[in-house]
């Protein structure tokens, strides 16, 4: 028997730890342990806030339904899907569009909808049309191409918090044409706050961020032979453009609703988007996040 001090304990673990089966598994976990203990170490963490850490961590968890999944926004405030996701990237053979985050609002399900479909069921706010190509990186059209796409309605809400998840509503899935083209009408999303009434909100508001998220319309876009693209169209005239509490924007990604002779939908204010996908090597998919009613299920 040995006695163990802040140190050597790390090295037991460690030792304990070493009968993992799994190569993966274990490089994962051992790295895990030695940052926590390096990290208590290093802030000198106390029983107290040890307690306190514990007790958020729950919070989190009790938070989370199947209409709600706490740790992906938790993920996604500290910057670790932002992060997780630029490492992804990284690993691609080529990269095509630039990706952003899933987010935890995403939901499977909905169902493909005739080309240039209003997402919206009862808009009470300007139509736009947001339009262009799927194609890969040498330029060539990608027919029947699945365009996933949700946003929150004109007034910052999700279906899965205006509805509590009983329908569906601004969702839409379409196939591209045989010349790679899409299109669908919409209401301009509006910015909105993460949820603030959980503990990550409350964590947020200790550190005296704003929480909120410019305005955007989230994509999911794949097709046969092609590594899948997880991403969202920002609008750049929104306040809080520069500033996303979840680090999802990239500049390439900043789009603008404006009269466009081109647009296949004349008379409406539109968004002209050409996405590129990138060719996918075995296995590979992109997502960071997931439906989280289907999160609940494997779990119960």
């Amino acid at each position: 028997m040995q006695n163990l001090d802040e140190f050597t304990v790390t090295d037991e673990t460690l030792r304990q730890m070493a009968g993992t089966a799994n190569p993966r598994l274990k490089q994962i976990g051992e790295a895990a342990v030695k940052h926590m203990h390096a990290f208590a170490r290093e802030v000198n963490l106390t029983p107290e806030e040890w307690l306190l850490g514990i007790q958020f961590l729950t919070e989190v968890g009790q938070k989370c339904s199947p209409l709600r999944q706490e740790f992906i926004l938790l993920s996604d405030v500290l910057g670790l899907s932002a992060v997780v996701n630029a490492l992804h990237d990284k690993k691609a053979r080529e990269l095509g569009s630039q990706s952003s985050l899933l987010g935890p609002f995403y939901r499977e399900g909905v169902a493909v909808m005739p080309m240039g479909s209003q997402i919206v069921e009862q808009p009470t706010a300007e139509e736009i049309v947001v339009w262009g190509k799927v194609t890969d990186n040498d330029g060539a059209a990608l027919a029947n191409a699945l365009i996933q796409i949700w946003q929150t309605s004109e007034r910052g809400l999700y279906d899965l918090q205006e509805r509590n998840g009983e329908s569906m509503d601004m969702r839409g899935n379409f196939l591209t044409g045989q010349d790679g083209a899409y299109h669908f009408r919409s209401v301009r999303p509006l910015g909105y706050s993460i949820p603030m009434d959980g503990p990550v909100g409350e964590m947020v508001m200790m550190q005296h961020r704003h929480g909120m998220r410019p305005s955007h319309i989230h994509c999911l876009i794949g097709a046969e032979g092609y590594r899948e693209l997880v991403t969202a169209l920002y609008f750049g005239d929104d306040p809080n453009i520069d500033s996303d509490t979840v680090f999802g924007v990239s500049r390439s990604l900043v789009v603008e609703a404006r009269e466009d002779p081109a647009s296949p939908v004349p008379g409406l204010r539109s968004v002209h988007y050409d996405f590129r996908l990138a060719k996918a090597a075995a296995g590979d998919s992109g997502r960071v996040g997931a439906d989280p009613t289907k999160m609940m299920k494997a779990a119960e």
